[in-house]
C-alpha cells in the first residue's frame, strides 16, 4: 500500500513537471523589438524633443519677442516654462511653425509685424494648451 502511494506521488510529480516545461519554454520567446532598437528610438525621441524645445525657446527668446509678449500682457517666463509641459506632438507642430516663420522672416517674406503676430499666436497656443491640459 505504501508502495502504491509513492507511485501515485511520483506520477503526480512527473505530471506537474511535464506540464510546467512547455510554460517555461514558451515564456522564453524572442522579443519582437530588440532592446537596443527600443533604446535608440527613445534616444531619438528625446533628441527631437530637445531640438523642438530649443527651437521654440530661441524663437521666443529674442528681444523683439520679449517686447511683444510684454505688450500683449503675457509673461515671457511663464510662456517659456510652459513649453516643457507640451506633448511631443504639440511641441513638434509649434516648433515647425516657429522655424517656418523665422525662415520666412529671414528671406524677407514676413514683416516685423507679421512675425510678431505669429509669435503672439504661438505664445497664446502654448499657454492655452497648458491651461487645458492642467484642468
Amino acid at each position: 500500500m505504501a508502495r502504491r502511494s509513492w507511485r501515485l506521488i511520483r506520477a503526480l510529480a512527473v505530471a506537474v513537471l511535464a506540464s510546467s516545461v512547455p510554460c517555461m519554454v514558451l515564456g522564453q520567446t524572442e522579443h519582437v523589438v530588440a532592446p537596443l532598437e527600443l533604446q535608440r528610438a527613445e534616444q531619438a525621441a528625446t533628441h527631437a524633443r530637445q531640438q523642438n524645445i530649443h527651437a521654440l525657446q530661441g524663437f521666443l527668446g529674442s528681444a523683439e519677442a520679449q517686447q511683444a509678449l510684454q505688450k500683449a500682457h503675457m509673461d515671457p517666463v511663464q510662456v517659456k516654462n510652459a513649453i516643457a509641459g507640451l506633448s511631443d506632438q504639440e511641441l513638434a507642430q509649434l516648433a515647425s511653425r516657429a522655424t517656418k516663420a523665422q525662415n520666412k522672416f529671414a528671406a524677407g517674406d514676413l514683416t516685423n509685424e507679421d512675425l510678431l503676430v505669429v509669435l503672439l499666436f504661438l505664445a497664446g497656443v502654448i499657454l492655452l494648451i497648458i491651461v487645458v491640459n492642467h484642468d
